[in-house]
C-alpha cells in the first residue's frame, strides 16, 4: 500500500509540472510561425551584448517591424554555420573567456564527434539547460504517463552518459548533459533508478552493462529508457551470459569479483545491496520455465520502453521486438542530439513536435542540398511528405548551425509540422550513433598506410547495418599483400579512428559496433566498378562516389570484386 501511495504521489507531482508544460507547448501550437519570431527575438535579445552578438548586427536584426523583415535581416547578417566555424569562439570560452558567442561562460560542455579528430564540445548554457533542457524534460516524463498512467509504478533503468568526462582548460566541465539530469535531478526523482549514476562511470563495458542489469533484474522495473536501441541489444547479451552471477549476487546481496569495476564505484554499489533470497527464487524458477529469461519474463511489468525508432535504428528493434511484454508501450525518443532537444513524441507513434518557443528552425530542401543559393524556409513552411535538412539556432551559441541531419515532415501537431529523422548527411554514416565521418575514414587509411607501410591503390568503406559493422574494400599497390595482412590492416584503421572519433570509440567499447571486416580487392577495381555502374547507368563525365557509405547494392558490386 505504502509503494502505491508513494508511485501515486510521484505521478502526480510529474504529471503537475509536465501539464504546465504542455499548456506552454500547445500555446506555441496555436500560432507556429509567431512562436518562432518570438523565439528568435528572444535568442538574439539574450546574445546581442555578446562579441558575436555585435560583430553579426543583433541590434539591427531586432529592429524588424515584422516577421518577415526579421527573417531577411537575419540571414543577410548572419552566415550559415558548421562547428568549425564556431570552434574558434567556442575555445576561446573553453580558455576562460566571457560573452563571446552569449554572455557569460556555459555551464557545462556536452561532447560530441565531429568530422574532423577534434571531438565537437557543444556549450551547454545556464538559459539552455534552465529554461529550455529542463522543462523539456519534464513534459517528456509526462508524455509517458498520458499513455501508461503506470509508468512511474516501479523502478526505471536508464541509460546515461557520464556526468563528468574532463574539463575545458578554465575548470568547466564537460561530460553528459543526460547524466548531468540524471545526477542533479530530486531526491523522489532519483529514487526511481534502479542503479546509482556510479554505473556509469565504470569504464569497462561488460562490467557496466552487468552493474546495471545485475541491480535492474532484481526489481520492479516499470521505465527502461535508452537512446541507442543496440544497447538493448547489449543489455540482453550480457543477461544471456551472466544470469546464474546475477542470481547468485541477488541471493547473497555481493557484487560479482569476476567484474572489472573501480573501487570507488564497487563500494558505491555494494552499499545498497541486500542479500535477496526470494527474488533469487525467482529467478530461478523463471530460468527453468522459460530457459533464455527476457525482459517480458523478468520485468512483466514493464510500462514504457522508450528508444530511437527512426533511421537505421528499425534493424536493431527488430531484433528486440518480442523482448518486452504485449503491454509495453515502445515509443520513440525524439530528434535529440547533443546540440539541441527539438522537439518531443507527444503522441505515442514516432513523430517528433518541434518546439517552437525553445529554438529556432531553419530548413533547406532535399533537392535544393547542393546549391550555391538555396532556399530557406521557416518551420510553419514545411511540408508534409517531403525531406529537408536542419538548421538551428539555439540559447547555448549555435546560430544557424547546420546539424547534418536529413529529416522528412510527416504531418502536423496543430500548427506545428512534425518530423522523423531520416539520416546523416554530407558525407557522414551513423548506424548507431557513431557519427563516422568520410574526412576521418580517410585520415585513419593514411595514417595506416603510414605506419604499415603498405600504400593502397583504391579504398572504400560500407556501413552493414545488418551487423553492426562495416566493411573495408581495400586494393593495395603491393599485389604480393595476404588476405591476412588485409585483414590486419583493417583493425589499425579501427584503432585510428576510435582514437580520432569519441562517438565511435565508445560505441566499438560497448560492442554496438563490432570490429571491421577487410576484404583485399582485385586488380584495378575501381576502373572495374566504374565499367559496371556506367553499364547500369551512370554518367562518364558526372560518375563520382563517397569513400565512406551506407549503400547494400554498390557494396554487393564491391563483394564481386573481392579476391577468390
Amino acid at each position: 500500500m505504502k509503494k502505491e501511495k508513494n508511485a501515486g504521489l510521484i505521478t502526480f507531482a510529474l504529471s503537475w509540472v509536465g501539464k504546465k508544460n504542455k499548456k506552454a507547448l500547445d500555446k506555441a501550437a496555436k500560432n507556429c510561425a509567431k512562436a518562432e519570431e518570438a523565439t528568435l527575438r528572444g535568442i538574439l535579445e539574450y546574445a546581442k551584448g555578446s562579441q558575436w552578438g555585435k560583430a553579426h548586427n543583433f541590434e539591427t536584426i531586432l529592429a524588424a517591424k515584422n516577421a518577415d523583415e526579421l527573417f531577411s535581416l537575419w540571414q543577410k547578417n548572419v552566415p550559415v554555420q558548421d562547428y568549425e566555424d564556431l570552434r574558434p569562439f567556442i575555445e576561446r570560452h573553453k580558455n576562460g573567456e566571457e560573452n563571446v558567442l552569449f554572455p557569460g561562460k556555459p555551464m557545462m560542455y556536452a561532447t560530441t564527434s565531429g568530422t574532423t579528430k577534434e571531438p565537437k564540445w557543444i556549450p551547454i548554457t545556464n538559459e539552455y539547460y534552465q529554461n529550455i533542457f529542463s522543462k523539456m524534460s519534464k513534459l517528456w516524463l509526462y508524455t509517458f504517463i498520458m499513455h501508461r498512467p503506470k509508468t512511474f509504478w516501479g523502478k526505471c533503468v536508464s541509460i546515461v552518459g557520464k556526468s563528468i568526462e574532463g574539463y575545458a582548460p578554465d575548470g568547466t566541465v564537460c561530460g553528459s548533459v543526460s547524466g548531468v539530469t540524471q545526477r542533479d535531478c530530486p531526491e523522489f526523482i532519483k529514487g526511481l533508478y534502479s542503479a546509482p549514476s556510479e554505473v556509469f562511470a565504470i569504464k569497462d563495458y561488460t562490467a557496466r552493462y552487468y552493474a546495471l542489469m545485475r541491480s535492474g533484474i532484481e526489481q520492479n522495473v516499470s521505465l527502461l529508457v535508452t537512446a541507442n536501441p543496440s544497447t538493448i541489444i547489449e543489455l540482453q547479451k550480457n543477461v544471456d551470459q551472466f544470469l546464474d552471477d546475477y542470481i547468485d549476487d541477488i541471493e547473497k546481496g555481493t557484487l560479482s569479483a569476476k567484474m572489472n569495476i573501480e573501487p570507488e564505484n564497487r563500494a558505491a554499489l555494494e552499499a545498497r545491496y541486500k542479500p535477496n533470497p526470494k527474488r533469487a527464487a525467482e529467478l530461478r524458477e523463471l530460468k527453468a520455465k522459460y530457459g533464455r529469461l527476457l525482459p517480458k519474463h523478468y520485468w512483466p511489468n514493464l510500462q514504457t520502453a522508450t528508444t530511437w525508432h527512426c533511421g537505421n535504428t528499425r534493424i536493431y528493434r527488430d531484433k528486440y521486438k518480442d523482448y518486452f511484454p504485449e503491454h509495453t508501450l515502445d515509443q520513440e525518443f525524439g530528434y535529440f542530439a547533443s546540440e539541441c532537444r527539438a522537439g518531443l513524441v507527444m503522441n505515442g507513434a514516432d513523430d517528433t513536435v518541434l518546439f517552437p518557443h525553445n529554438h529556432y528552425f531553419e530548413f533547406v530542401a532535399e533537392e535544393e542540398m547542393e546549391s550555391q543559393s538555396p532556399k530557406f524556409l521557416q518551420l510553419h513552411q514545411l511540408q508534409k511528405g517531403r525531406r529537408y535538412v536542419v538548421y538551428i539556432t539555439t540559447y547555448g551559441g549555435l546560430y544557424r548551425y547546420n546539424m547534418n541531419d536529413l529529416v522528412e515532415c510527416t504531418g502536423i501537431y496543430k500548427t506545428i509540422p512534425t518530423i522523423q529523422f531520416i539520416q546523416k548527411i554530407n558525407g557522414i554514416v551513423s548506424m548507431t550513433g557513431e557519427k563516422l565521418s568520410e574526412r576521418q575514414f580517410i585520415d585513419a587509411i593514411a595514417e595506416s598506410e603510414k605506419e604499415s607501410g603498405k600504400k593502397l591503390q583504391f579504398f572504400v568503406g560500407f556501413a552493414d547495418v545488418e551487423e553492426s559493422l562495416y566493411h573495408y574494400y581495400l586494393e593495395f599497390q603491393d599485389k604480393s599483400v595476404s588476405k591476412e595482412f588485409c585483414a590486419d590492416f583493417a583493425k589499425m584503421v579501427d584503432q585510428k579512428l576510435k582514437s580520432e572519433n569519441v562517438e565511435y570509440a565508445a560505441k566499438r567499447d560497448s560492442f554496438r559496433v563490432k570490429e571491421p571486416v577487410g576484404h583485399l580487392l582485385v586488380e584495378n577495381s575501381f576502373e572495374k566498378f566504374k565499367e559496371i555502374m556506367i553499364k547500369n547507368g551512370a554518367r562518364d563525365g558526372q560518375f563520382k562516389m563517397n569513400l565512406l557509405m551506407q549503400d547494400e547494392k554498390r557494396r554487393s558490386i564491391f563483394n564481386g570484386l573481392v579476391q577468390e
